[in-house]
């Protein structure tokens, strides 16, 4: 099975993932720490314990990142049984154990050993996301459920839009090349129609919201998170960061703050 929607390679690409990326929390926890700023503000880790509800036995974080929502599931649900899976050694370091590594599309799993798996922020960086589908659908018991999650195509345009100058200013042209897309490949909107390839039901909850900062940091350190694709964005990357820095301290001077217009969501995923 192969998977249909065009990417850059090195979104997927596991040493980059594994040795970059994601070898630390670093880059993880700088684009988690934005919304810190956003209004309303959402809890994300209870929404998914909220959706959990229901479910007993064994649950599996696959692509648990620094394990952000392991962490919240021990505390709300100590009667299940959780599993922390990604492809990334060092980023396990500090998620509670048990944890493996482990590749999406090829889960160590047993068939219909898990209650719920949780795929969240993640499935745009596996290569082949229809395999990995079949493999949330393949491990979960009946009834099971996968929450999964992503962000819009619209998600942080102004982001897109600040790079797209910073970068132009940087290169002396009037608009610079794009910024590479985490989600786009996996977005909110492409989402259901992937996941409804396996689930029966697909069940959508965004996540609207604005994130206005008075500081330049949280921005520019979000931007600096995409740092191990920096080859990919075809102009200096420390050099764009910098002016990206000045546009916004300049724009805060001028207005008080820096606005991004904010669209994540949430799926709920069922046979």
């Amino acid at each position: 099975m192969t998977d249909p929607v065009p990417h850059d390679p090195a979104m997927t690409d596991r040493a980059i993932l594994a040795g970059s990326a994601y070898r630390t929390e670093r880059d993880l926890a700088a684009r988690q720490s934005l919304y810190r700023w956003q209004t309303p503000s959402y809890d994300l880790p209870a929404l998914v314990a909220e959706q959990l509800h229901s479910v007993r036995g064994s649950v599996a974080d696959i692509g648990c990142g620094n394990g952000k929502f392991i962490k919240r599931l021990m505390r709300d649900r100590p009667d299940l049984r959780l599993l922390g899976l990604d492809v990334s050694p060092g980023i396990l370091d500090g998620v509670p154990r048990p944890v493996a590594v482990a590749d999406a599309a090829r889960l160590p799993l047993r068939t219909a050993s898990l209650g719920a798996a949780l795929a969240l922020h993640m499935l745009y960086h596996v290569e082949n996301i229809p395999a990995a589908g079949a493999e949330l659908g393949r491990v979960l018991t009946e009834p099971g459920i996968v929450v999964a999650s992503t962000n819009s195509e619209r998600d942080k345009a102004e982001l897109d839009q600040l790079w797209v100058q910073a970068a132009g200013d940087v290169l002396g042209v009037e608009k610079g090349p794009s910024r590479i897309s985490l989600s786009a490949r996996f977005s909110l909107e492409k989402a259901p129609d992937m996941l409804g390839a396996v689930f029966s039901k697909v069940e959508t909850i965004p996540l609207l919201g604005t994130i206005a900062v008075t500081t330049p940091d949280p921005v520019i350190a979000h931007m600096a998170s995409y740092r191990a694709w920096a080859s990919q964005h075809e102009v200096p990357f420390d050099e764009t960061i910098a002016r990206a820095h000045t546009i916004v301290t300049d724009h805060i001077a001028r207005h008080g703050a820096f606005t991004i217009t904010c669209l994540g969501g949430i799926l709920v995923c069922s046979r």
